[in-house]
């Protein structure tokens, strides 16, 4: 089901809606769709380096968008629609140890909210939930989204303005070690305000 799902998103990306299926996948990537919106962002920056910056405003503002809808799921509607969808994806035992885990550490989830705009890691649509379930700071989630995820998506537009296929190669070929990279950045920065904190 999940690569039928994967194929039917990358479908969107030659077709004359394109620009309209990027924010509508950002928007629903960041609060419940399994597919992130690299999959129709990337092709359509490749295939159009000229608009590549468009694309990125768009992505940056329907994915921050959604990750607000996200954080109001979580806040508000927890068991009636994010439960649900959580076990339909069968994440439901995942989010609820990662919701033991984070308590109310403010730092904890900073760092979840930044890494997962910036790498996936969590999946963005669990940390936006997450983080109305624990009621963290509205503002501050949308200021660390639209950092977080606006830098992803203009980063990778400008390398792919300037690179195109060249960098596209190189990222898909060393996306883990990449995101792992960011991943173990932001824990120690996590530890260093923890400890001076």
């Amino acid at each position: 089901m999940f690569q039928r799902l994967y194929q039917w998103t990358l479908s969107w990306a030659r077709s004359p809606h394109a620009t309209k299926a990027l924010g509508a996948v950002s928007f629903v990537e960041s609060s419940f769709f399994p597919i992130p919106a690299d999959v129709l962002f990337i092709p359509m920056c490749a295939a159009r380096p000229d608009r590549a910056m468009s694309y990125a405003l768009i992505a940056t503002v329907t994915s921050v968008l959604g990750g607000m809808f996200g954080w109001l799921i979580g806040y508000y509607a927890f068991d009636l629609v994010a439960r649900p969808v959580l076990d339909f994806y069968g994440k439901l035992d995942a989010f609820d140890s990662l919701r033991a885990t984070v308590r109310d550490d403010f730092w904890l989830i900073l760092l979840m909210l930044v890494t997962s705009g910036l790498t996936h890691l969590p999946p963005m649509k669990v940390v936006t939930i997450l983080s109305g379930v624990v009621a963290f700071n509205p503002w501050l989630f949308i200021l660390s989204a639209i950092i977080a995820r606006g830098a992803r998506f203009y980063a990778l537009a400008w390398l792919l303005r300037r690179y195109g296929q060249q960098v596209l190669a190189f990222i898909e070929a060393r996306m883990m070690w990449i995101a792992g990279a960011v991943v173990a950045l932001a824990l120690v920065l996590w530890w260093v305000l923890r400890s001076h904190g």
